[in-house]
């Protein structure tokens, strides 16, 4: 897809690889982006700051909780209500939380499930819509597990199984179904989680935590932001790209489970 005259929704788009990724999307020649996030985000001077770059009216904000499914309705209404229509959709917003884990699945979870049904019913072509692109964030934590923060780990494995379940509607729906899996990048939810001195089930001790974030190589928001504009444009159908260690994306493909069958 080309992503010059479309319309777009951001969510998580007012900081980090939301806000990064919405500035890519204007400056690769999109119409206008609607940015969804808390009403603290700084949503307000986010998308001011990209009207001042792109021009008037390129970038608005919509206070949106994603965890609530009515707020996340209204959102997409409004954007309706404003450019008429919608092309892609990013699912970005997200924490990583495993001491306050029933709010984190809320979000990342139930937040990715929210939007990917409004998305459909609003782009799907057996809705009535022209199709577009639905890009749901996950992690390389969702691929193997993480073991500093496996609640966190079991939201992505199912944003992962849920986006890859939905790419066999692609000729019903005319949506091409993306997932984008990014390593530690640094977001104020890294750092949130970096400097927390709670963790799930007592399992890990704060010295073995910071251990294991100091070990992982970082990337900037800008260039997962990148990834995911080259997704969009180049990535067919049920394509994974991972994003890691300030590196080049790469695609994965899983094998059939058979194949991956052992003697016991």
């Amino acid at each position: 897809m080309s992503i010059e005259g479309k319309i777009a929704i951001v969510t998580g788009g007012a900081n980090g690889i939301g806000f990064c990724t919405a500035r890519k999307l204007l400056r690769n020649g999109a119409k206008a982006v609607a940015l969804l996030d808390l009403s603290d985000s700084g949503g307000e001077s986010a998308a001011a700051d990209l009207n001042n770059e792109f021009g008037k009216d390129r970038a608005i904000f919509i206070v949106c909780d994603v965890s609530k499914n009515e707020q996340f309705q209204e959102s997409f209404k409004k954007v309706i209500d404003t450019y008429e229509t919608l092309n892609i959709l990013v699912n970005i917003a997200g924490i990583m939380d495993d001491a306050d884990w029933e709010i984190m699945v809320d979000i990342n979870y139930k937040g990715i499930v929210y939007g990917t049904i409004l998305g459909l019913h609003t782009m799907g072509k057996y809705k009535g819509g022209n199709g577009g692109i639905i890009v749901n964030m996950s992690s390389v934590a969702g691929l193997e597990g993480i073991p500093i923060a496996p609640i966190y780990g079991g939201t992505q494995y199912a944003i992962v199984g849920f986006t890859q379940s939905l790419k066999h509607y692609y000729e019903k729906t005319g949506i091409r179904m993306l997932t984008i899996c990014p390593g530690l990048t640094t977001t104020a939810m890294a750092a949130r989680f970096m400097s927390t001195k709670e963790h799930a089930m007592d399992l890990l001790d704060e010295e073995t935590a910071a251990m294991a974030m100091v070990n992982m190589q970082k990337q900037p928001p800008e260039h997962v932001a990148s990834a995911i504009i080259q997704l969009i444009e180049q990535g067919a159908n049920g394509a994974i790209f991972v994003i890691e260690n300030n590196q080049p994306p790469y695609a994965i493909e899983f094998p059939n489970y058979t194949t991956l069958k052992v003697s016991i």
